[in-house]
């Protein structure tokens, strides 16, 4: 008898020591009244999600809000696999693309903060193949020939941080740099990838420039090439590097490049637009499109070994919750500080001037210049994200305000539930 009591005591023990550690991972939740947000007015999200998902314009999604350091809002909707009859659950896991780039230009900037290189430093001190790139001239001839020409100058980290480097993607299509991209092999890093970072980074380098440096924002590889350079300075790859120096240190438990196969069931599925109408789950081989390659098996299938700085990472809505407060508070969670408050300040500043329009761009963010030319919400200074497979956020340093959308779908077929969550978020704002 004491030795079943002794048992039961200790699977006790046990599953409450999982469930607090469980919880722990998450940002701390209060009342609505307590972050200042309507209940009511939070009452939409729930009613508009749900009518999409009636209308077979999406699976499902969840939806994290969190304001003065606390998640006020968190909730799952629809299905994360309708195939499987598995329900949707705030713990899934979702292919977060672009959302990537955020880490990874944290990742620059904390060794920017250890005194290993400058911003205005060439690439080409760390990275050798980037020495000496040439440019497409404006003019292309008829018979789609092109010529090259010099660039003005090199590309420097600042420029890599910024998108303003010249270097694109192919997925964009931009000619006639993406046939010369895809001739060459280059990963988007949205599909199975061969090798190792270094290699279509290097492949890269041996390619032309869209523009000069620092002359126009061109969106692209850039971040690819930062996760390189982080390989470089740091002697780590980009996967041992977010491990130990971000994940680890904000309880980041459940993001990854690549899955364990312990938490494949974590993993939600990607829809596409059908030709009949409506959603079906993606193919589970990649898929190529004209200059688009993707799959949504590359977390879990095939080599495993590009870690793609721009594109590569899968995680939850409230991991990701974690890592924006840490930005949110000046680059502090918990205790773990990965930034100084000055290097956020810097991060989430314009350095783009008018070369993206309304939006200006930080390092790794998208930033709010001008509300009246922005087209929505968000205060001046808010900055945001977000990802090929549909999946957004914003973060509002006057309100306190952390917005969090995932989804799996692409294309979105023009859908704007992922926005239209956004206004939400904001037009809860009761205080």
């Amino acid at each position: 008898m004491n030795i079943f009591l002794k048992t039961v005591g200790l699977i006790g023990f046990l599953w409450l020591w999982f469930v607090s550690t469980s919880l722990g991972q998450r940002l701390p939740k209060i009342s609505l009244e307590e972050t200042g947000l309507s209940s009511s007015r939070l009452d939409r999200i729930r009613q508009i999600t749900q009518e999409h998902i009636d209308r077979n314009q999406i699976a499902g999604a969840v939806m994290l809000i969190a304001r003065k350091g606390k998640i006020a809002y968190l909730e799952s909707f629809g299905m994360m696999d309708r195939e499987a009859g598995k329900k949707m659950r705030n713990d899934a896991i979702f292919r977060i693309a672009s959302m990537t780039k955020s880490v990874t230009s944290v990742a620059v900037m904390m060794l920017y903060g250890e005194g290993r290189f400058l911003l205005n430093d060439p690439i080409s001190k760390y990275i050798p193949e980037f020495k000496n790139m040439q440019v497409i001239a404006p003019a292309v001839h008829k018979d789609s020939s092109f010529t090259l020409i010099p660039a003005k100058s090199e590309i420097t980290i600042r420029q890599l941080l910024t998108h303003t480097s010249g270097i694109s993607y192919r997925f964009l299509g931009v000619e006639p740099l993406a046939s010369l991209y895809k001739k060459a092999g280059i990963s988007d890093g949205l599909s199975q990838t061969e090798g190792a970072l270094a290699e279509n980074i290097k492949r890269l380098a041996k390619l032309p420039l869209l523009h000069h440096p620092g002359e126009k924002y061109s969106y692209g590889l850039s971040t690819d090439v930062l996760g390189f350079l982080i390989e470089v300075v740091s002697g780590t790859t980009l996967d041992e590097f977010f491990r130990k120096r971000i994940f680890a240190p904000l309880k980041m438990q459940d993001t990854h490049f690549f899955l364990p196969e312990a938490k494949l069931p974590q993993l939600a599925a990607v829809y596409t637009q059908s030709p009949a109408g409506g959603i079906t789950r993606l193919r589970d081989e990649p898929v190529e499109s004209g200059y688009v390659v993707y799959s949504s098996t590359y977390h879990y299938r095939g080599p495993q070994t590009y870690f793609s700085g721009g594109a590569g990472l899968v995680s939850t809505i409230s991991d990701y919750a974690r890592f924006l407060q840490m930005l949110l508070n000046g680059g502090e969670l918990d205790g773990a500080r990965l930034l100084d408050r000055k290097t956020v300040e810097l991060m989430t500043t314009n350095h783009v001037g008018d070369l993206r329009g309304p939006s200006g761009y930080g390092f790794g963010f998208a930033i709010t210049r001008d509300v009246s030319q922005s087209g929505t919400h968000g205060s001046v200074g808010s900055y945001r994200y977000s990802g090929f497979f549909y999946t957004e956020f914003i973060v509002d340093p006057k309100e306190q305000l952390i917005a969090i959308f995932m989804a799996q779908l692409y294309p979105t077929g023009g859908l704007t539930l992922g926005e239209k969550f956004l206004v939400l978020a904001y037009q809860a704002i009761a205080d």
